[in-house]
């Protein structure tokens, strides 16, 4: 075990963002290339926008994507508790410290009155608060508390240059005074996050700190936090910051939690597997190799090194994060193909959960071919629910291709089909090309497209001879007379 730390720090409100899982994804495979401990913590202090829901569902993405935590929620861990709600004392204890080393101050201005005192020295209001109650008198913060002001406390900002060596960027400078004092705890005593996230790090010995570009801007504040938290005895140092670059989406603008493409239950629910999904949110700021796409998330963690990690915008491509998880797809045992398909059928009412012994038998023979073309696992329903139905219902895109000089071509299929000695794969294959490649001249698309799309339903299907070999002599005739009816 190395003395690396990271941690992964979301709040629980609402959908889990792309964007987020790749921040975990990588705070967990540095913590595991460096032989560390990766922490999950949950910053639940606004009651206003968390839930319980969105912190089950927090760990139910965690574990899907297969991300496991050394410490935390359901884990345990010698820092706990690990959710901020519950940790409310200590925060009252940190900040009680800080302002009677003089690091906090109360402050009861207003944001009027800051907007006055800037506009009334030449200065553009947006600049914010002016550091003006540093020095306030007893007695003045005794005349506020008369009038009924509840002092929110802030942290003294040091007069000289922020800096730090980040570990994607490299060296990043704040000028001295260009951060106003900020808040560390509100007037009603509710501890903020700029405030309870450094303190929380410290207490847990976080030593790397991989978060979002976004967050960049508050890191002096951090800094001068962690400062003060040594001086009082409850920090060792700063921890060492990497901020990930932005996930941009259309257009290159930053992905919202507005754009769908953002939400990571549409493609938990479209069926792109996990190992797909990893490798691919990997690839958002990193690369394994120049020449090189596709791995494994033990390949990750052995190859990871976080000073690699772009800061140039990464930009989500849902073909590119498709076209991975195809490949992550096809590696799949075949029994393990068909364990992960089965819920897509069951919930297109297609076959039963468990698949019963003819649905099973069925399953598996297609199986290998289906995921051959199997893109996200919900394409199974569309790629082999016709072998599991009665009827086939015709894709009306799929419809189009079916003409009325076509009716010549299904009535041979039938009329070879139904002598057929022997109903396989190999006897369906010669017969239909006798009859219809041979027998009428017609080139191998335009004698085995209709029979296809009367068969399946589709102009895309597992192969066609022995499709209909598992659909069974009695349906694939009744499908081809269905057919020959539609195009007279």
């Amino acid at each position: 075990m190395s003395d690396v730390r990271t941690r992964f720090c979301p709040s629980p409100t609402g959908m889990v963002h792309v964007g987020l899982l790749r921040t975990a994804l990588f705070n967990w495979a540095h913590a595991r290339h460096t032989g560390g401990t990766f922490v999950f913590r949950i910053e639940d202090t606004d009651a206003s926008r968390d839930s319980e829901d969105s912190y089950r569902h927090l760990l139910d993405s965690l574990r899907w994507l297969g991300l496991d935590w050394d410490e935390g929620p359901e884990v345990g861990g010698p820092h706990g508790p690990y959710r901020q709600s519950q940790r409310h004392d200590v925060y009252r204890e940190v900040a009680a410290t800080l302002l009677e080393a003089g690091h906090a101050y109360e402050s009861f201005s207003t944001n009027e009155e800051v907007d006055a005192r800037r506009r009334a020295a030449g200065q553009d209001p947006k600049l914010g608060y002016d550091n003006a109650d540093r020095y306030l008198t007893d007695a003045q913060k005794a005349a506020f508390r008369d009038e009924g002001r509840q002092p929110v406390l802030r942290l003294r900002m040091p007069d000289e240059d922020l800096t730090w060596t980040d570990l994607v960027r490299g060296e990043v400078r704040f000028a001295a005074g260009s951060v106003p004092d900020f808040v560390i705890v509100r007037g009603n005593g509710v501890p903020l996050y700029p405030f309870v996230n450094p303190v929380d790090d410290a207490l847990m010995g976080i030593t790397d700190v991989l978060r979002g570009e976004d967050l960049l801007p508050s890191t002096p504040r951090q800094l001068a936090l962690y400062a003060a938290l040594q001086d009082v005895g409850v920090a060792s140092g700063p921890p060492r910051f990497g901020h990930l670059p932005y996930v941009t989406g259309e257009g290159n603008r930053k992905l919202s939690k507005r754009d769908p493409t953002s939400n990571v239950d549409v493609y938990r629910e479209r069926g792109f597997v996990p190992e797909g999904f990893a490798n691919y949110l990997a690839l958002l700021g990193w690369s394994i190799a120049e020449d090189r796409d596709v791995f494994s998330m033990a390949e990750m963690v052995e190859a990871f090194d976080v000073t690699r990690v772009s800061a140039n915008p990464a930009r989500f491509d849902v073909r590119k994060a498709e076209a991975i998880n195809a490949t992550h797809v096809r590696q799949l045992p075949v029994e393990e193909f068909v364990a992960r398909a089965v819920p897509f059928l069951a919930g297109a009412g297609l076959v039963a959960d468990p698949p019963t012994p003819e649905q099973d038998r069925v399953l598996r023979a297609i199986a290998p071919m289906a995921q051959e073309r199997t893109v996200v696992l919900s394409d199974v329903v569309g790629l082999v629910g016709f072998l599991f139905t009665d009827e086939v219902a015709v894709d009306p895109a799929a419809a189009k291709n079916l003409r009325p000089e076509d009716g010549e071509v299904l009535t041979a299929a039938s009329a070879a089909l139904e002598g057929l000695g022997e109903w396989s794969t190999a006897a369906i294959e010669t017969a239909l090309k006798e009859a219809l490649v041979e027998g009428l001249g017609r080139k191998p698309r335009q004698a085995f497209g209709p029979v296809r799309v009367a068969v399946s339903g589709r102009t895309v299907s597992p192969p066609l001879y022995e499709s209909m070999e598992l659909l069974g002599r009695e349906r694939t005739l009744a499908r081809l007379a269905a057919a020959r009816d539609v195009v007279g």
